[in-house]
């Protein structure tokens, strides 16, 4: 246009919209890139709060690059579905303990061997350690990418009535976790094993599919189980070990610096999650017991030992042999 030329509405108005469509088309290039979390929980749960934290981690490192978004108390389903979301990439990140993905990784079952793990530092030794890596390389294999291990804390029975003796099990019906192993453990005691996922436990222990389950503490509150199965009984049997995981398609799609932030952010949350699980631990048995939740001890822990111990044997052809289980056991 030359200088002179008068400055008509119409080429006023072209000039304007071409002045904001510039601006849009740099939007379009830095999108942030969507990433769509699975929690089983609340915003008040830590399986929640440490995708908040993931969240602050990365925007400081990489601001506005990712756009996390939670998806909140098992809306996207269990942990299956979450994990096969996760293989086909339609969901990019979520948290699963390693019994729910033990049919993928059988190998990983060793972490869940029952009465091996003494406390939490044991279980966080072995994961950091040789067995650890090993295990994140598997999960790769089958599309998990797991940058961090994570500590859901122990789990123990809970029950209708007092339950202080495993011959107290025999012929009750327990929902057990999509897994073998935890299959075994409760027919060692006589139990009958009924897979079922968590977010249909409530209404199976309400209407009588199953009179037992085993859980956390933090998930026996989360979950309001003390509704319908008032006792826990603290035989911590298994330590829940579990993973912070993203999905395979999606992390092949991120360039080196976006992964390494990820997985930074990843293994410093995990130890926050570790952190929030004892506190909350706490919190979910107080509000249990305001709402007539009962804890019971149990009366002959060698009993309940030996009992699991024959699970070790079933188990150690799958996870590398018995001295895998015993020096694991040993662990210092």
């Amino acid at each position: 246009m030359p200088q002179n030329t008068p400055l008509t509405r119409r080429a006023f108005s072209q000039l304007a919209a071409s002045s904001l469509a510039m601006p849009m088309l740099g939007l379009r290039v830095h999108a942030a890139t969507p990433v769509t979390v699975a929690s089983l929980f609340g915003a008040d749960k830590p399986e929640t709060k440490v995708w908040a934290r993931i969240k602050e981690l990365v925007d400081a490192k990489l601001p506005g690059r990712f756009d996390f978004r939670i998806v909140q108390n098992a809306a996207l389903g269990g942990e299956k579905e979450v994990a096969e979301g996760l293989r086909l990439g339609s969901v990019q990140a979520s948290l699963s303990t390693i019994s729910a993905l033990s049919g993928w990784v059988p190998e990983s079952q060793v972490l869940d061997a029952p009465f091996v793990f003494r406390d939490a530092a044991h279980v966080r030794r072995v994961v950091d350690g040789p067995i650890g890596d090993g295990l994140k390389a598997k999960f790769a294999a089958q599309n998990f990418i797991v940058p961090s291990f994570i500590n859901y804390g122990a789990r123990h029975l809970l029950t209708k009535e007092p339950v202080t003796k495993p011959t107290q099990l025999a012929g009750k019906r327990i929902r057990v976790i999509q897994s073998p192993l935890h299959t075994e453990l409760w027919r060692a005691f006589g139990a009958n094993p009924t897979p079922i996922p968590i977010p249909e436990t409530y209404n199976a222990l309400q209407t009588g599919v199953v009179d037992m389950m085993d859980l956390t503490k933090s998930a026996y509150a989360g979950f309001k189980l003390y509704e319908v199965v008032p006792y826990l009984t603290e035989t911590g049997h298994i330590w829940a070990t579990g993973v912070m995981m993203f999905a395979a398609p999606f992390w092949k799609s991120l360039k080196d610096d976006e992964r390494a932030v990820l997985s930074a952010a990843a293994t410093e949350a995990a130890r926050y999650f570790d952190q929030m699980i004892v506190e909350d631990e706490k919190l979910s048995m107080e509000k249990a017991a305001a709402a007539g939740g009962k804890t019971v001890q149990i009366d002959d822990r060698a009993a309940w030992e030996a009992g699991a111990r024959g699970v070790w044997q079933a188990l150690a052809p799958k996870v590398g042999g018995l001295d895998k289980i015993e020096a694991i056991a040993r662990t210092s």
